[in-house]
């Protein structure tokens, strides 16, 4: 299907529509909520409840991969409905409301179901809210405008942490206070959507047919399932942040300041998003990918080799380069590969995939981190980046990917 700038309705062609800047405070506003509570859960589960890091890896996996399980159904049903929004509000108010379980979790039965339901909220809201960026956006600016979203998003995800450390230090390592707080900022994305963005009107005529019947999902071709397949071969290779968090703990940072770390990660990725998803818009989408790739192959090195603050730092660095570099760019694929009526679900069958890779790769990760130690779970991710490459470097001899 042609991409041209009319995908986009009311846009201007030189201008991110400001509909793109509000969904990115939006998903700011969220992310300053679930990074105050996600930054500090690891230690939470460890300390306070006495899990281990296979028991971590798993709630962590299945949460994740919930999330992105639930985007297929949500993203079918923005598609057949005709409608965005709604659904995307329903996701965000249900990410707001599960945050007081956090607080009140006494044991891992309570947190597992408490990310179980938060991550719900993400799976329902995260495909309508990408297609509506996409529909909303023209063809030209796609890889800007979700790089920007990315970068707000990213914004709250270092505020967030930033916010729970100096409550920890505030409140004598207070885990429950800090969980309580973060309920504030996610009320506010809900209002702020609900509020602050009025859907386009859709242009399709006559009744809608079910976007996962067979004629419809041949619509999604050859391009777009290779998309598919090279998101969830990355997600393989990028296993739970939680064991960034984990590893920060083995190099004798004091507990309160630990989500700092995430803090420089989610800081250098906010800073990069935007510059790459520009440069998304001008070059090879496969190159880009590729450096991406041997950005996060740096990365599980330089963190597996020691556990010295400084290495961490760097390796940690590293791993925020990689994001910014290649997370909205899968998203802008995506976007440019499959038809504008069943953009939400190929966002979801995209988030499928990357599900259940996550899953896949959480598990493995915990379990060899218990077994072997942390260093064997990050050359494990470097392997896995090589076959990711490997399968770019075929791809690129027998055609390019995107542009």
């Amino acid at each position: 299907m042609r991409e041209d700038s009319r995908d986009a309705i009311g846009a201007k062609p030189d201008r991110i529509p400001s509909g793109v800047w509000v969904l990115g405070i939006v998903s700011m506003l969220m992310d300053i909520s679930s990074e105050m509570i996600h930054s500090l859960l690891p230690l939470f589960m460890v300390t306070t409840l006495g899990l281990g890091a296979f028991t971590v890896g798993l709630i962590e996996g299945l949460a994740e991969s919930t999330a992105l399980i639930v985007k297929v159904f949500s993203g079918v049903l923005s598609d057949f409905l005709g409608k965005r929004k709604g659904l995307a509000v329903l996701g965000y108010a249900l990410g707001a409301l599960t945050k007081p379980l956090f607080a009140i979790a006494s044991s891992s039965g309570v947190v597992l179901t408490a990310r179980l339901l938060d991550r719900i909220g993400k799976g329902i809201r995260g495909a309508p809210r990408d297609a509506l960026i996409a529909d909303i956006t023209p063809a030209n600016l796609r890889g800007a405008s979700f790089g920007l979203r990315q970068s707000l998003d990213t914004v709250g995800a270092f505020i967030g942490p930033l916010l729970g450390a100096g409550l920890m230090l505030l409140w004598a390592n207070n885990f429950r206070a800090v969980f309580w707080v973060a309920v504030i900022p996610g009320m506010m994305s809900v209002a702020l959507l609900y509020f602050g963005l009025r859907e386009p009107k859709t242009r399709q005529k006559g009744k809608r047919s079910n976007p996962i019947r067979r004629d419809n999902l041949k619509r999604l071709g050859g391009a777009y399932w290779w998309v598919v397949s090279i998101g969830a071969l990355f997600t393989l290779a990028r296993f739970s942040e939680a064991f960034l968090v984990l590893r920060a703990q083995q190099a004798g940072i004091p507990l309160a300041l630990v989500p700092l770390v995430m803090v420089a990660m989610n800081l250098i990725y906010s800073l990069t998003a935007y510059p790459f998803g520009r440069l998304s818009d001008k070059m090879s989408h496969t190159r880009l990918l590729t450096v991406g790739l041997v950005v996060l192959i740096a990365a599980d090195l330089v963190l597996a080799i020691n556990d010295h603050w400084v290495v961490m730092f760097v390796g940690v660095s590293l791993w925020g380069i990689h994001m910014g570099m290649t997370q909205g760019l899968l998203a802008t694929m995506v976007a440019h590969a499959a038809p504008a009526d069943l953009r939400g679900t190929a966002y979801g069958f995209f988030n499928l995939m990357s599900g259940i890779a996550m899953l896949i790769a959480s598990a493995v990760a915990g379990l060899l981190w218990d077994q072997l130690g942390a260093s064997y779970t990050f050359y494990t991710g470097a392997g896995f980046c090589v076959v990711a490459l490997l399968a770019l470097g075929w791809r690129s001899r027998i055609g390019t990917v995107g542009h």
